[in-house]
């Protein structure tokens, strides 16, 4: 009993003597506008340990004992900051706000942390500004080992690789732009149908990437991985860009700030961008491509905890497009390499979305999110992969065509607390998200006016609501553990307009996603970490009411093990092995209306990243892939997955000090690859390079960009198609392919003022 109140009254003595202890509560902000500043780092000595700014730039220092504190604080590309001397009392709170200049991007300023995340995403502010960038899709090669191929006249959302995939249009990665969903379920082309024309890419902040499906808030298509776009909230500067080049390339930029100077030292920020592109092409027939793009957005610090963000935007793009071609067609002289069979195909989207978001810091760091967001989305394609195969007269063309709108919430509250006296992150977040798809549709056209038969109309409802949690436990200076848990419901509906009988299809089906990230820094130049968990894509509204609910949801178990190693303050490495198996599913064919089953596939590989400052402007980077993709019931030899990528490379040389010359060298390879089950036929690879050179004085910027310097003749995308040409028999199975661009040079200059 006796060394029972002594225990007790040992806790009790402890809590009180906690209780005294004094706190640090401060908050990060950029000072030319006074906007938050999240995901510092903010180291205190002689501690030791680290925390990082919160959304609202805030962070907290709690249980510190009397005395005096140092403080360090990096963020990339701004200066590091020092707070010496800085008293804490007992049983007091010293606040600060600590303001953070912009400043060169400097390696030395990455830290290796497990409080840091990840280091290389990082990379995003200075890859931005230096690698010639014609469209928002072109960003996503900022993620290692990425790559894209355009096969419909730039209109149309690109093809995407990553880890073995061929993801299509977005089937297995999830994109968002500020919180709103960029992939499309239950699209009228394709499922996960991810179009980013939409972003204006001056106006792109960050691009945040994780691969696998290892995060709590990657839902729906967190397969590959997941990529989230984050615009400014607001501009430095107005500014003005023209940019010219071959092909009748044209394209202006605009981007003003509405409220001036004096609203910024309140904290309210708007701005209004434009952004008009206009190009032939280097196709035979042109592909009068034209895009427009206008965005608005409004910002407001309320108080010093709440803020909140209203944008809207508007897009719209029409084009012509050539198509994919086959190889005997140009084998023969029947057309060019750049002609094509069917000229007439093409097509016009737009999209217009509201986004509304509001951020509350609560006490102790906590924050409360709130995110609603509307789309209204206009698709219609134009294509023929066949050509005369199905209708020896009149031609396969095809039609897809839809309307739809989508309306979402997204909360999230995230609080800092702790466990036997270690911190504890948590987050907890609630979404729903409603798709309404009206016309859903794929018909059989002629030279895009004449309708020759339907194949596919109807209506789609579907609505994904959920919740997950996601806990972070720092178990010292040098350990963290991550555990985390999803759910997500769904409910799917169909009404087949061609049945002559009223009689929707409703299915109801969930699944839950568990996740664990483990980080360990062995000492403050080496990481290593693991992760490991379940994400999901789902199928098709027109599938899963078709198969009664059968394989809805299939899951895919990934693994990943690496390290992040950064040897000497200008150079960072980051090498992992990783794992990712999918489940049996069923597939919609929108080229034909029909069900197929892709079975079961694995995925394994390598990936590796190096970053090299070598001097304060020069950076040199690599990333170099490896990836083996199978399908696991079919037999050896006839179990290649179509397309999938096995080696890429991709690297560059940039010079820039900020004023006077700059420039920048970037390559890119992939490797040949299957083009069918068998690797009897091969999709070709290819090694381009890039330049892209200028001339920066005070405001104004001059540059010339050059793709494919080389002038190579390469194929970009590549598929095993059955087509028959007007002079043949029988149809012929073989490589199709869209040619990729010869040496294209094109001409900036930009004002801001």
């Amino acid at each position: 009993m006796k060394r029972l109140l002594l225990l007790i009254f040992g806790i009790h003595l402890a809590h009180l003597l906690a209780a005294h202890n004094g706190s640090i509560n401060g908050q990060i902000l950029e000072k030319p506008t006074g906007l938050e500043l999240p995901g510092a780092l903010i180291k205190i000595e002689p501690l030791g340990v680290s925390t990082t700014s919160n959304d609202l730039g805030f962070f907290v220092f709690q249980n510190l004992p009397a005395g005096f504190y140092n403080l360090t604080i990096n963020y990339l590309g701004f200066e590091t900051r020092q707070i010496t001397n800085l008293e804490v009392r007992d049983a007091e709170t010293t606040t600060l706000k600590i303001e953070l200049a912009p400043a060169p991007i400097l390696l030395k300023d990455v830290a290796v942390s497990t409080t840091s995340g990840e280091p290389f995403r990082h990379f995003s502010a200075l890859d931005i500004r230096i690698r010639p960038v014609n469209t928002t899709q072109d960003v996503l090669r900022i993620v290692p080992g990425l790559f894209i191929a355009q096969h419909a006249g730039g209109g149309k959302a690109e093809q995407i690789f990553l880890r073995g995939f061929d993801i299509d249009h977005g089937t297995d990665i999830n994109l968002s732009v500020d919180g709103m969903p960029v992939n499309m379920v239950s699209h009228a082309h394709g499922q996960g149908y991810a179009d980013l024309h939409f972003v204006i890419p001056e106006l792109i902040e960050t691009v945040d990437f994780k691969k696998g499906p290892y995060a709590a808030d990657g839902g729906n298509f967190t397969t590959a991985g997941m990529v989230r776009f984050k615009t400014i909230d607001a501009p430095v500067n107005n500014l003005m860009k023209i940019e010219a080049g071959q092909f009748n390339t044209a394209r202006a930029v605009g981007v003003f700030n509405l409220l001036g100077k004096s609203a910024e030292r309140k904290n309210r920020h708007a701005y209004l961008a434009s952004e008009t592109f206009y190009s032939d092409g280097y196709f035979d027939s042109p592909q009068a491509f034209k895009r427009f793009n206008m965005v608005g957005k409004f910002t407001a610090l309320t108080d010093d905890e709440q803020r909140i963000s209203i944008s809207a935007s508007a897009f719209q793009s029409d084009w012509d497009a050539s198509g994919q071609v086959p190889e005997r067609a140009i084998r023969n002289g029947q057309i060019g390499r750049f002609g094509a069979i069917d000229d007439t195909e093409g097509g016009t989207t737009s999209r217009y979305n509201i986004n509304f978001e509001h951020l509350k810091s609560l006490k102790n760091n906590a924050i409360f999110k709130n995110q609603i967001y509307y789309s209204n989305y206009q698709f219609e394609l134009f294509s023929n992969f066949t050509f005369f195969k199905e209708n020896p007269v009149d031609g396969d063309q095809i039609k897809q065509k839809e309307q739809r709108q989508i309306f979402g919430y997204q909360g999230a509250y995230n609080y800092i607390g702790s466990l036997a006296g270690k911190s504890l992150r948590t987050e907890i977040g609630l979404f729903f998200r409603n798709d309404q798809v009206k016309g859903n549709e794929l018909s059989r056209v002629k030279q895009r006016a004449t309708l020759l038969s339907r194949l596919a109309l109807g209506n789609v409802n579907e609505t994904n609501t959920g919740a997950f949690i996601s806990e972070t436990w720092l178990l010292g200076k040098n350990l963290s553990i991550n555990g985390a848990l999803r759910f997500d419901l769904f409910q799917f509906a169909y009404e087949d307009q061609l049945d002559t009988l009223y009689d929707p299809k409703r299915v109801t089906s969930s699944v839950a996603s568990p996740k664990v990230n483990v980080n360990y820094d062995m000492n403050p130049k080496l990481r290593w970490y693991l992760s490991g968990g379940y994400g999901y894509h789902s199928n098709d509204s027109r599938v899963v009411t078709a198969q009664n609910g059968l394989q809805t949801l299939p899951q895919a178990l990934g693994a990943d093990a690496g390290l992040v190693f950064k040897p000497s303050a200008a150079l960072m490495l980051n090498a992992a092995a990783w794992y990712l198996g999918l489940e049996q599913e069923f597939v919609y064919v929108g080229d034909e209306a029909i069900v197929e089953a892709s079975g079961q596939t694995e995925r394994y590989g390598i990936d590796f990243s190096a970053r090299l400052q070598v001097k304060r402007a020069l950076f040199v980077d690599a990333d170099l892939t490896y990836s083996h993709a199978r399908s696991v019931d079919s037999p050896e030899g006839e179990n290649y997955i179509p397309l999938a990528p096995t080696f890429t490379a991709t690297g560059g040389l940039n010079y820039d000090p900020g004023q006077g010359f700059f420039a920048g060298l970037r390559f890119r390879h992939l490797a040949d690859r299957a083009a069918n089950e068998n690797n009897s036929l091969v999709a070709t690879g290819y090694f381009l390079i890039d330049g892209l050179a200028g001339w920066r004085k005070d405001n104004w910027t001059f540059n010339v960009s050059v793709q494919n310097l080389g002038n190579s003749e390469w194929k970009e995308a590549q598929f095993e198609t059955e087509s028959r040409l007007p002079n043949e028999l029988e149809p012929v199975s073989e490589i199709h392919y869209t040619p990729g661009t010869p040496l294209f040079v094109k001409a900036g200059i930009e004002w801001r003022f």
